[in-house]
């Protein structure tokens, strides 16, 4: 009597999204950013509250953020006002501020004794490796969200440029900030609906 082959039974992995909250990160409230910050002047975290103000200035993304040069953001003994990098996605150069605060605290962290001699901003803590990595800062990233009770689903690119929407509802501001080469880029990527479009027309008159 022949055994007739049974099909192989797989055991059910579980789905790698499920218990995850997938999809575009939300940015940061001004309130949110400001209990953050607190936590790190009290901490007295000098590198950490140095990427983190600049991280919400900056509005580009971790990769570009990690791979900053001293020369990027200083000039003759200086921080500067304003700074241009040239992203490493799309090889432009995408220009912007350093507010006051960011200023101070970029020249705090610059007097550290592990930035005597240092090319990068953020300094790797092992000889082979120049800078800290992407995955490094998105731990941080995480770290400093959850510490203030939040989810880690947060973007630091997305916070201030949301802010700047929100009041001005100047999309073609937003797109060159983001170094977006297309206006449909950064619909998608804020999240503009139809009703934000509407309130912004209602707000015209001609």
């Amino acid at each position: 009597m022949k055994t007739r082959n049974l099909p192989a039974i797989r055991a059910l992995r579980p789905a790698w999204n499920k218990g995850r909250i997938v999809g575009q990160k939300r940015p940061l409230k001004p309130k949110h950013v400001w209990a953050i910050r607190v936590r790190l002047e009290l901490a007295e975290n000098h590198r950490d509250l140095a990427l983190f103000n600049l991280a919400i200035d900056r509005k580009l993304r971790g990769c570009d953020l990690v791979r900053m040069k001293v020369v990027d953001v200083m000039a003759t003994g200086q921080i500067k006002e304003r700074a241009s990098v040239l992203q490493s996605k799309t090889q432009t150069p995408v220009r912007f501020e350093i507010s006051e605060g960011t200023r101070a605290s970029l020249a705090r962290w610059m007097r550290e004794p592990l930035m005597v001699g240092s090319e990068y901003l953020w300094p790797g803590r092992f000889h082979e490796r120049l800078h800290i990595s992407t995955r490094q800062y998105a731990r941080i990233v995480r770290d400093w969200v959850t510490s203030i009770g939040l989810e880690a689903t947060h973007s630091m690119r997305r916070t201030k440029v949301t802010q700047i929407y929100k009041k001005t509802g100047n999309l073609r501001a937003v797109q060159l900030l983001l170094g977006h080469t297309k206006m449909d880029s950064t619909v998608r990527y804020l999240g503009v609906e139809l009703e934000d479009a509407l309130v912004i027309s209602e707000s015209i008159e001609i």
